[in-house]
Parts: structure tokens; sequence; C-alpha cells
């Protein structure tokens, strides 16, 4: 028998029999992905990947799924390649459908809408998060992307009956927990993925990836108990796919960091130098940094010597595809000063990296963490003052005062908050080192602004930050962040303007 009529996304002259196990083949990898069985749903759907748009999208979709939460880039490559060898077979299986006379909808065409939707809609929500300078050349090359259509294609998807449906709702998880906040503002809309996230943490109460992402949403929402008992859950519930664990071991090292709770912190970073490779140099550096937080009285696990981690630091350097990781670099960088025989201190390393993951829009959610975040900074100012003055400590001066400015913002302390992002641009000329303090000041200034409803004078900054200062530490999330705060400012301008248009007209 043959499905001329109901072809869902085989080729007319496809038997039924074929796309029904196509769908069942799919639907038994995604149940064992969703049940904690990774490497076997990968291996299940791995045969069929280059016949069956079925296969291939649920395969290139485990795998981005997999590369967005672990930032492994041999993963970010492959799922890349992947969805673009998936997204091509999408198409030629569209193309067959449009030149086919005889198609119409029949009962598995839900099934290939979803697919359609879930890849149009992660390529497209992808490419529009590139910094512009990025997407240029992809546009010159034919590429092009649209976030308000990626996600609304993701959310239709989501919202329908098909098996695409949980894929779509895992990657739009992936979006609000990850994306818009580490290269975002750290505006979330957390309604709606507590919304995506409830019926699947119901139906798999057990399953790792719905856990991890119920302890991101805690975590963002600042109740960070809670996201410690879901991520140890997480953990819990599996042991196949170590990474998970990893990218748990990772999120509880941070949620001990906003308690200032140094020991715990440092213990997580441990299990992480010890247990995954993905870069060494980041784990052996946030050893040294929580090593420097803690008291003269703390006895230091395993004699481990911040300084003489420090040192180690530029000799774990690891290169992909040639290129470092720009964590790496940046914890390279920071590094050096320690190898001089008489190094001079780093004053906070822990809590500038926490910056760097956007960890203050955490504890700006809870004034007691804050609070307790901006007394160990304004006690390093105060060493700062009363130490020799050396070649580091401008630099060092206005990493205080950017992570003091912060804690001021979210405690409210608006005009004290200004005065010290100001101060970083004042003293520009004289940073000698850390030159990504001065675009990331500007920054902060520009989204402290528009709280105020200022989108003017932010959208302003903002231009500043992005054309006038290049190749300083983490340039490519600072132009991410910029972008991203960018469109909020010129979105709430036009708003803004449409309302005064409308209420003169009336």
């Amino acid at each position: 028998m043959t499905t001329a009529g109901d072809p869902g996304a085989l080729p007319a002259g496809t038997p039924v029999s074929s796309l029904h196990e196509a769908l069942d083949q799919c639907m038994t990898a995604l149940d064992l992905f969703l049940t904690n069985q990774f490497s076997e749903a990968l291996s299940y759907l791995k045969p069929r990947t280059k016949e069956s748009m079925y296969h291939s999208l649920t395969y290139a979709t485990i795998l981005e799924m997999q590369a967005m939460m672990t930032f492994d880039p041999q993963d970010i490559l492959l799922a890349g390649n992947m969805m673009k060898e998936a997204q091509s077979l999408c198409q030629r299986e569209l193309d067959s459908l449009v030149q086919s006379s005889q198609y119409c909808k029949g009962e598995n065409h839900r099934h290939f809408e979803g697919g359609v939707k879930l890849g149009v809609g992660a390529f497209n929500l992808t490419l529009s998060m590139l910094p512009a300078r990025i997407l240029r050349l992809l546009e010159f090359v034919g590429f092009s992307g649209n976030k308000d259509y990626g996600l609304l294609q993701l959310e239709e998807g989501a919202s329908g009956h098909s098996f695409r449906a949980v894929l779509c709702v895992m990657l739009l998880l992936c979006y609000h927990t990850f994306l818009t906040f580490v290269l975002g503002t750290g505006n979330v809309d957390i309604e709606e993925a507590e919304k995506l996230l409830k019926p699947y943490l119901n139906r798999y109460p057990k399953g790792a990836i719905f856990l991890f992402f119920a302890g991101r949403i805690e975590a963002i929402k600042g109740n960070i108990d809670a996201a410690i008992r879901r991520f140890e859950e997480c953990c819990e519930a599996q042991q196949h796919w170590k990474q998970f664990h990893h990218m748990c071991y990772w999120e509880l090292m941070w949620c001990f960091t906003y308690k200032g709770q140094w020991k715990m912190a440092y213990f997580y970073a441990d299990l992480l130098s010890k247990e995954n490779s993905w870069s060494k140099a980041t784990y052996i550096y946030m050893k040294a940094a929580y090593l420097t937080m803690f008291g003269k009285e703390d006895y230091k696990p395993f004699g481990d010597d911040e300084v003489e981690l420090f040192r180690a630091v530029p000799s774990l350097k690891l290169k992909i595809a040639g290129k470092s990781l720009p964590t790496e670099k940046f914890a390279i960088r920071k590094s050096r000063r320690y190898l001089s025989p008489n190094p001079i201190s780093l004053p906070i390393p822990a809590l500038e990296m926490m910056y760097i993951w956007n960890g203050y829009a955490v504890i700006g959610k809870q004034p007691a963490l804050t609070d307790g975040i901006l007394e160990i900074i304004t006690k390093a100012e105060e060493m700062l003052e009363k130490g020799p003055e050396n070649e580091y400590s401008m630099d060092d001066e206005c990493l205080v005062k950017l992570l003091k400015g912060l804690c001021l913002k979210y405690l409210g302390r608006v005009q004290e908050a200004e005065e010290n992002f100001r101060s970083i641009s004042a003293n520009e000329k004289k940073i000698k080192y850390d030159h990504y303090l001065i675009p990331n000041a500007l920054l902060e200034l520009a989204l402290l602004f528009m709280e105020q409803g200022r989108n003017e004078e932010a959208i302003k900054l903002l231009e500043s930050a992005k054309q006038n200062y290049k190749n300083y530490s983490m340039e490519s999330r600072t132009h991410f962040r910029i972008q991203a705060a960018t469109l909020q400012a010129k979105s709430s301008l036009e708003n803004g303007n449409r309302s005064l248009v409308s209420s003169v007209s009336l």
C-alpha cells in the first residue's frame, strides 16, 4: 500500500508502514532520552539520519541541546553540522511535497509540520542571536535569522501534539534559561519557561534534563537553596551521562558562590577539574580563585596553594579548531600576574568571574545575598586603598567599582551605582590590562538608564561601547549583551513613541 495522499515527510509512494515505523522509532528514541538513556537514544537514531527527516531532526536536536548546555566546542561543531544536514534533508522533503499535486494533509501531517517548525525555528533563533558583525558575513552568503519568527515557530511547534513538541519545548527552555540569560541582559521570560516545563516535569519527574531546567529556573528566580536541591536531584536521577553531572556541578559551584560558601564552591570546581575535560584551565583558575576567598585560619584542601594553581593555568590552554576558548583566554590573562617571583594578588577573582557569567542578575533577586557580596567587595576596595600602589592598581580599583556598582544597582541605590560605573570611563586612560572593564561599564550604565526609561541616552552609550573598543577579553560575549540591550532599548523607545502618538491623536 502506498501513501501518495499522506506522505508526511517521506517521498510520495513511501509505504504507510515505513512512515509509522519512523515515527514510532523516533518516539522510542525520545523516550530513551527523556528517561536519561542518552547514548542509547543517539545510537538508536543514527542509522537512519541520512534518509529520514524525523530521525535526522530528532538526532540533531538532541545534539544541539547537549551543545547549548555543555558549551563543549566539539558538541557545538557536531550539532551545527548535523542541524545543517537535517535542514537540507527537510528542504528536499518539502520540495517534493510542494511539487506533488497529489499531496493533501493526512493524519501524520502534524508530525511533518512539527518537524518543519522545529528546524526552521531553531535555525532562525540561533542566527538571530549572533552579533551584527558575524551576521553580516552570514547574510552575505545567503543566511539570515529572525528571532521573533524563530520563537513563533518553536512556540507553535511546542503547543502541538506531535512528538516534535517536546523537542521544541527543550530548545525554548535552553533559549529562556541559558542563551537570553548568559548572552543577554538577564531579563528572562521566567513565566513562559515555567509554563513550558511544568507538564513535562510532571510526566518525567525523574527526567534529568527537566530537573536540570527546573534548577536553572529556580536559580534565575534567586531561589538558590531550591536550585541546589534540583541540581542534586538531577545528579541522583541518572548515572549514564556524566556530562549532565558536570553541568550540575558547574551550576552548584555558582550557587554556592552566590551564597558566599567558598569551600563548597571550591569542592565543585575541584570535581570539575578532575572529571571534565571541557576546560581544565577554567576549572583550575576557579579553584585558585576560591582559595583566595578563604579566611586566614581556613584549612586549604589537598594542600592546594592558590599561587601554584594560578601559575599552572597558562599551561592548560586548550585549542579547538585552532582557537582558544574565550573563558580560558580570560583566565590565562588574569593568571599571568602570578608568574612573577613576587606576584600581586588578584583582589576578588571569583566575584569577577561571576560577572562574566552574569551572576549578579541572580543575586540581585535576593537583597540579603547582594548585601553579602557587596560587603566582600567593599572590604576588597578598602584593602586596595590601604595597600601600596602597583602596576595593577587602577585596573583592580576599576574592577571593584564595576562589581560594586552592580550590587548598588540591585539594592536600589541608583545614584551611587551610576557614580561607580562613570568612574571607570573617567579612568579609561589609566587602565593597563583589563580593557574589557570600559565597554562593560558603559553597557551596565546603559542598562541602568534603561531601567529609568532613559533609552535614548542608553542607546548612545551602547553604540559607544560597540564601536569604540576592540580586542578586549570576552569581547564576543559583551557584543552579544550589547546587541540584546540595544534591541530592548530601541523597542522600548518605539513603544513609548507609539503610545505618545496615540495619546496625542485621542
